[in-house]
């Protein structure tokens, strides 16, 4: 059984590492107790972790880091722990972009943090520090959470907790694993932000309107205004989807975001009327089915 989340409302990596590194103390030592000591270790001895939520790192970024820690040393220690099944080696849990300078800046000794952390912590403590520090993309940051979700049972509301956001936004994240792997590409290479990303998934055709959006250099709104264009077929159905009150379109959107899919609600005003689920392939009038049956 998954081990149940520990709720540290995002407190922030400083005070995440005291809680990893150091054991039981009596509530008069609590507000005493320091940060651990740096320790050093070789270079090659330190190793990516493979499930480290960031994957993208800037080559400029990187140089200049580098020039900086050619000038001044590596002033942050980088967080490791023991490396699973291999002795007096390491591996990283935050600090991969500081780890990837200094080889760049030619150093082969650096100041290490040493944790002795479950895979869990291990991935809670690198999303906290990356979410913290804006050093995720989009894409990165859902895909931390997915693991988180999948791995180690957490819900989204322990999510929220662990990492200081709202239930919303760790909800908003995730639902930008439902695009097509065209667009999450764009995502992850900036060429679209979580807001464009959020207004395409309950089209049609997200790719060819992602694809609008970045050659006209779009904002937001306007690609909301796209999406909402794109859906619709006709200029009738436009004309009457203007016409939808307020409940209508609040009650459209919140079927669609609980089905992933496309709703559209024609109500009458005899008080008869329809409800359209729009779906792109078999797989997902599959799980309408299997959740109409359930």
């Amino acid at each position: 059984m998954a081990q149940e989340p520990t709720r540290r409302l995002g407190r922030g990596l400083d005070a995440l590492l005291q809680d990893y590194a150091l054991p039981e103390m009596t509530p008069a030592e609590e507000g005493e107790r320091p940060r651990p000591a740096p320790q050093t270790a070789l270079l090659a001895s330190i190793h990516p972790n493979p499930r480290n939520p960031r994957r993208d790192f800037s080559g400029e970024e990187l140089e200049d880091l580098a020039a900086s820690i050619r000038a001044h040393g590596l002033v942050q220690p980088v967080v490791v722990r023991p490396r699973p099944g291999v002795s007096g080696e390491y591996e990283i849990i935050a600090g991969e972009r500081r780890w990837r300078a200094a080889q760049l800046a030619g150093i082969h000794e650096v100041p290490i943090t040493l944790l002795e952390v479950s895979d869990r912590e291990a991935l809670e403590l690198a999303i906290v520090e990356n979410v913290q520090r804006a050093d995720l993309n989009p894409l990165e940051e859902a895909q931390g959470y997915q693991a988180l979700i999948e791995e180690f049972s957490y819900s989204q509301g322990d999510l929220a907790d662990v990492i200081g956001k709202s239930r919303v936004h760790v909800t908003n994240t995730l639902r930008l694993l439902k695009l097509p792997e065209k667009v999450l590409e764009h995502l992850r290479f900036g060429r679209l932000t979580a807001g464009h990303a959020r207004a395409l998934i309950n089209t049609e055709e997200p790719v060819r309107l992602a694809e609008i959006a970045i050659a006209k250099g779009l904002s937001v709104r306007d690609t909301e205004k796209l999406a909402q264009r794109g859906a619709e077929p006709a200029s009738g159905e436009r004309r009457q989807t203007a016409e939808k009150d307020a409940d209508t379109l609040a009650l459209q959107k919140e079927l669609g975001d609980r089905l992933g899919l496309q709703i559209d609600i024609r109500h009458k005003p005899d008080g008869k009327g329809e409800v359209r689920i729009k779906y792109r392939d078999l797989a997902q009038l599959d799980m309408v089915c299997g959740r109409l049956r359930s």
